[in-house]
């Protein structure tokens, strides 16, 4: 397998996929376009006859699915379609009536406005430039040795002995200074230049090596665009790893479909993604609270209402208590069924748990234990994947850790249903949400109703399950939030998303802020990772410097294998966890708003640093500090030392805690106290703050003012967007808000040479 070490013990997988085979020597099977000619011009597209090393003839189709976006199809026939297409579509290609198409003789382009597709016939090449002329990137044919031998799989099809298709592949040529992101949540380095990436979902079990639980087929180029492949099968991204020449990508798919997005900035690649696959839906401002879990440990109902007076009690802010796996009977998950046992009066915990201020979050995932006496009924109603002989497959999905179990079939609505009316009772109780766990456990022999086969529905799997979930959700209770493990394309409409099973160390928590930051470049803005870490038990310092992260990562969710609730630490770590939460509060209405900008412009709410600053050299580099929203710079502390390299983009940055005043454009040493995360905001930034609680307070703002010059911002809310604009004359400063926002209080952090205001008005009032 591709990650098979030696001499290491295997990591046993029941969904491990198959492997594309390597060809015994001299055995032929490369089937690469030579040449092609046009049959069918339209006003969006064109079709074409190609022509191969093999002798034979495909499909190809290059055309416009939007403004900006080039589509290039590569088939045995017009009629061919993914093979997970059956059980769900990934991406859906628009129109853009402003596309020309011009023919000559040998050649021919392909105008879709922002990127173009400049075709020669004979031989066969196809190069994408912006609107200005500039080569963005272009198909590479013939990277040969010394003696003329393809070191690369080029624009064709591999054909095995008999002479069925193994995978349809494509390479394009790559810049020595060319960087590439995304490709899903990937905890290795944040650009994939040299890595060899499958785009396969695991049960990672880790979230230190390339296996990852939410892949998504598109990377980014630095050079402003992005190539997405349309395609559920595990296709195999090679990222100038075989050669630095080159990126090849194999598709062991029935067609080869992949789509050209133009930039030139990420945030247009993204949006223009988003366009294809589906836009983010951004959560109620609830969830963007901290979630607290009992952890995976066995806590009754009893116990469970203890630990929430317990938080209202330690004045640590909380929006949402999550009960993890034994609210359910050990051994039967997931029946989705409560053990009577642990919780005898589930309503009355829920309505305590409301009266309270808690939201309840229950953890479900899409097998159920053989052991349970609701497999025997899914069973017998046939809702679950079956084998080739038609019995049901009951599969190791928990890796020998817990009874095997049988997976929902999500291609049937009949089992969609059910599954539904098993949830259903549970939100009608008071439950407000639903966990999402798992979901990569699809074996590559399961047969499926949709007649999709395992290896086929493997990846897009989590999406039906999500939806599932969702679709429920919305109907009882009013929104579409879950919080899910794993994912891919499109699933940026499933929100929020955390990062696995990461453990409690310095180094797994770097690895989940690269994971992080890969999403990002990958469309998905609503993210969170296990505050602590989920595997062992950290140490103070980490305890406190994951929670830093946590509050200002776009979610947050304490969780763990062991307690993650702070007074179990020791004093100086509990007070300095409590005080971070604070501070993700207190910003609440700067994350609500860059929460809701992220669903209608595609920039994330963790933005990376390439992300904002693309012309910046530097900021490739940077892969372990983002901003957050527009405005803030975070760099967790992912060491025990306590001190870190931060690299400040261009413009004037302030130090969130001291008010020093840096210039940007240059890396910085920072070192900061156990309860000081570095964090710079932008100077003259104007920050929402929340306003002391009151009847409207999810509508009133305190707005804090970084600096001494004049200011302006949009405050988004969920009833519209608010325009604030500052402005300074001598010792008196204006703010006028436009929009459904009130500002009941102006202050002046301390920010090196800048003096505040002797008086402020708003709208013309006066403000303390």
């Amino acid at each position: 397998m591709p990650y098979r070490q030696p001499l290491v013990p295997w990591i046993y997988n029941v969904a491990d996929p198959p492997e594309l085979p390597v060809r015994p020597l001299g055995e032929e099977g490369l089937s690469r376009v030579t040449s092609a000619e046009v049959v069918g011009r339209e006003t969006e597209r064109l079709r074409l006859r190609a022509r191969t090393s093999a002798g034979e003839t495909l499909f190809l189709e290059v055309g416009s699915a939007a403004e900006g976006v080039i589509r290039v199809r590569l088939a045995t026939d017009e009629h061919a379609a993914s093979r997970s297409a059956p059980a769900i579509r990934l991406v859906t290609p628009g129109r853009f009536p402003g596309c020309r198409v011009t023919l000559h003789d040998n050649s021919a382009v392909l105008d879709a406005g922002s990127v173009s597709a400049h075709i020669t016939l004979d031989p066969w090449r196809i190069r994408f430039l912006d609107s200005s002329g500039r080569l963005l990137t272009e198909e590479n044919i013939d990277e040969a040795d010394f003696i003329y031998r393809l070191r690369i799989l080029p624009i064709g099809r591999s054909l095995g002995p008999d002479g069925e298709s193994l995978a349809f592949h494509e390479a394009f040529t790559a810049r020595p200074d060319e960087h590439f992101v995304g490709l899903g949540e990937k905890f290795g380095a944040l650009d994939k230049r040299g890595q060899h990436i499958m785009s396969w979902n695991y049960d990672a079990l880790n979230v230190e090596s390339e296996r990852s639980y939410k892949n998504v087929p598109l990377y980014l180029s630095s050079r402003g665009y992005g190539i997405l492949v349309d395609s559920g099968t595990a296709s195999d991204f090679d990222i100038c790893h075989a050669t630095h020449a080159c990126v090849q990508i194999a598709v062991p798919d029935d067609q080869l479909d992949y789509y050209v997005l133009a930039g030139p900035a990420p945030a247009q690649v993204i949006n223009r993604y988003h366009s294809l696959t589906g836009r983010p839906v951004a959560p109620p401002r609830w969830a963007l609270g901290a979630w607290m879990s009992t952890g995976y440990l066995k806590i009754d109902q009893s116990g469970t209402l203890t630990q929430a007076r317990r938080i209202r009690e330690h004045g640590l802010p909380c929006d949402v208590l999550h009960l993890d796996t034994y609210w359910q009977k050990a051994g039967n998950w997931s029946d989705l069924r409560w053990d009577e046992e642990l919780f005898p009066d589930p309503e009355a915990m829920l309505k305590e748990l409301h009266d309270l201020g808690f939201r309840v979050c229950l953890w479900t995932n899409p097998y159920i234990s053989a052991n349970s006496p609701v497999f025997a009924e899914g069973a017998a109603r046939g809702h679950f994947l079956t084998r080739a002989d038609g019995s049901v497959y009951v599969a190791d999905v928990w890796h020998g850790a817990w009874p095997a179990c049988g997976i929902v079939d999500f291609t049937d609505p009949a089992a969609v249903a059910w599954f539904q009316g098993l949830l259903r009772p549970l939100l009608e109780q008071g439950v407000d949400v639903f966990k999402t766990d798992f979901g990569e456990g699809v074996p590559v022999d399961a047969v499926s109703a949709s007649g999709v086969t395992g290896e086929a529905l493997h990846n897009v799997y989590s999406l039906l399950f999500n939806d599932a979930v969702a679709d429920i959700t919305e109907e009882i209770a009013g929104h579409r939030v879950v919080w899910a493990r794993s994912s891919f394309t499109g699933g940026q409409r499933h929100g929020p998303q955390w990062a696995g099973d990461n453990n409690t160390t310095f180094t797994s928590m770097a690895s989940t802020l690269r994971g992080g930051l890969s999403y990002a470049f990958s469309g998905v803005p609503y993210w969170s990772h296990d505050v602590g870490g989920f595997t062992g038990t950290p140490a103070a310092d980490l305890m406190v410097r994951s929670t830093q992260f946590g509050a200002l990562s776009p979610m947050m969710r304490f969780h763990g294998t062991t307690t993650r609730f702070p007074w179990e630490f020791e004093e100086s770590a509990d007070l300095a966890v409590v005080e971070a939460v604070r501070l993700r509060y207190r910003l609440l209405p700067y994350l609500h708003s860059a929460a809701v900008e992220a669903a209608q412009s595609g920039m994330p709410m963790m933005r990376p640093l390439p992300f904002h600053a693309p012309d910046e050299p530097g900021a490739w580099t940077a892969d372990l500090e983002y901003l957050l929203g527009p405005d803030l710079l975070v760099a967790p502390m992912t060491n025990p030392e306590g001190e870190r390299h931060v690299y400040l983009p261009r413009g004037e940055w302030v130090d969130h805690w001291t008010g020093e005043v840096h210039s940007g454009g240059c890396h910085l040493h920072v070192r900061k106290p156990l309860d000081q995360v570095p964090l710079f905001v932008r100077r003259n930034a104007l920050i929402p703050l929340a306003a002391p609680p009151s009847p409207t307070s999810e509508h009133d703002i305190v707005l804090a003012c970084w600096g001494s010059g004049d200011g302006e911002s949009v405050v988004h809310t969920e009833n519209g967007a608010a325009a604030i604009r500052l402005v300074r004359s001598g010792t008196h400063a204006d703010v006028t808000v436009d929009g459904p926002l009130r500002v009941t209080g102006v202050t002046f952090p301390v920010v090196a040479g800048a003096v505040p205001p002797a008086t402020v008005h708003v709208n013309g009032h006066p403000v303390s």
